[in-house]
């Protein structure tokens, strides 16, 4: 089964960028974008060929366990990338699958008379629109709650969940079982659906891969309202397909997800570099070795001061005198961000693995931070974040974003262009450096 990322990736190593020109990180889209007569085109801006009047008693008609909605949809003709703005006809609150499978061969079976689209919105993470439906149906995934989470503990143990849920409500269902998923996205409040039709990175991909490595089984409600169980080796090309594949191949209601046991604690450490050439061969040699930290991230920082005094109401250096002293001199400075996972009897040996590690790595010593903080805290950062934002009124704003898969033998050339020229003081946002190996991104 073929890879759904870029030939580009022949490179035994490649690093993941991710550009964010405005705010944060990884926030997923889920999208289905299902329309019927242009085989999974974009909304269009012309009209339906049907009347919006027709459309609407034709949906009135069918039975549903949930409802529709059919006014004050405003909610739905919004996302967090606050730059398009597409009103539905109708959303949909499923309370079980069948309500999705039924509306879907509903739509299907009025034929090519209809340009409806179906658009499936989990936490409204899209950047362009990617959740709404123009003058279509937005599937909410959030009120679908059946079947309901199940943990299985054994010797591989995994988690069903269905495609609405989000990623921190399992972290703590999990952790009940002394359980965690093996990989995350930067954000936890992202729905399921959501992140596996994107691919779901983080900086525990260079090791597990991508959420979308670390699936076992999903169900799929198909473009005809079929419900369909898929895996690697049931229905093979639909799993393959609709993992990554942008919402365009169904509907994700339920995914088994891999666990691994749940860690107490994390030593999250940060260190800045000056030069891109040693950042970037200091990362990639991180994963590169066996016994590396649980989680490797970066960003730039374009003419920041005062950074380290940023980072000391979290974290604490490792020499404060020479931290004191520490001048950026307003350059472009690369952070590289680690973590290890411990529990409170592994302390010691942990502390020497990390100290070994340190000692292998070429960043500035007086920029060494560092921290221990439970593993819920850690993995739920960036939301403790939001919260503050928020607070500020800088949440609700326009997101553009970019990202970006740059190959090891162009990330030089990449970094002398974008880092050096382009970039300036205007910039805005984090700029996340994710290594990876392209072997946890193949399906085997």
């Amino acid at each position: 089964m073929r890879s759904p990322f870029p030939s580009f990736l022949n490179n035994n190593k490649i690093l993941l960028f991710k550009i964010c020109i405005i705010l944060f990180m990884n926030c997923a889209t889920y999208r289905t974008n299902l329309c019927f007569t242009k085989c999974f085109g974009e909304p269009t801006g012309d009209p339906p060929i049907q009347s919006s009047s027709k459309l609407l008693s034709s949906l009135e008609t069918i039975s549903l366990d949930g409802h529709f909605s059919f006014k004050n949809n405003q909610a739905a003709a919004k996302d967090f990338g606050k730059r398009y703005h597409m009103l539905p006809l109708a959303v949909l609150h499923p309370h079980s699958v069948r309500d999705i499978s039924i509306t879907l061969k509903h739509i299907f079976q009025m034929g090519s008379g209809t340009e409806l689209t179906v658009a499936a919105r989990g936490h409204g993470h899209s950047l362009q629109g990617q959740a709404q439906a123009l003058r279509g149906v937005v599937i909410n995934m959030e009120s679908l709650k059946e079947p309901a989470m199940q943990v299985h503990s054994g010797n591989l143990p995994w988690v069903d969940v269905p495609g609405g849920e989000l990623w921190i409500n399992i972290l703590h269902e999990t952790l009940k079982h002394g359980l965690t998923p093996k990989s995350w996205t930067d954000y936890l409040h992202l729905s399921v659906g959501g992140t596996l039709s994107n691919a779901g990175i983080s900086g525990q991909a260079f090791r597990h891969g991508p959420q979308i490595s670390n699936v076992h089984q999903l169900e799929v409600v198909t473009g005809k309202g079929e419900v369909i169980t898929c895996s690697a080796q049931q229905n093979a090309d639909l799993f393959y397909s609709v993992l990554g594949g942008l919402g365009q191949f169904g509907i994700i209601t339920r995914a088994r997800i891999s666990l691994e046991s749940a860690p107490k604690m994390v030593k999250w450490i940060r260190t800045l570099y000056s030069d891109f050439a040693v950042f970037s061969k200091d990362q990639e040699h991180l994963i590169s070795t066996k016994y590396s930290f649980d989680y490797i991230e970066g960003f730039v920082l374009i003419n920041r001061t005062g950074i380290l005094n940023n980072w000391r109401s979290s974290f604490d250096p490792n020499d404060p005198v020479q931290a004191s002293q520490f001048v950026s001199d307003r350059a472009t400075l690369y952070c590289l961000e680690m973590a290890m996972y411990f529990n409170s009897e592994e302390t010691e040996t942990m502390n020497k693995k990390v100290e070994k590690l340190l000692s292998q790595l070429s960043y500035i010593p007086a920029t060494l931070f560092q921290s221990e903080v439970p593993y819920v805290e850690f993995l739920d950062r960036v939301h403790i974040s939001e919260k503050k934002l928020r607070e500020k009124g800088l949440w609700e704003v326009p997101h553009p974003w970019m990202n970006l898969m740059i190959p090891r033998s162009k990330i030089h050339d990449f970094a002398a262009e974008v880092f050096d020229k382009i970039l300036s003081d205007s910039t805005n946002g984090p700029i996340l450096i994710y290594p990876v190996n392209k072997s946890k991104y193949l399906f085997q």
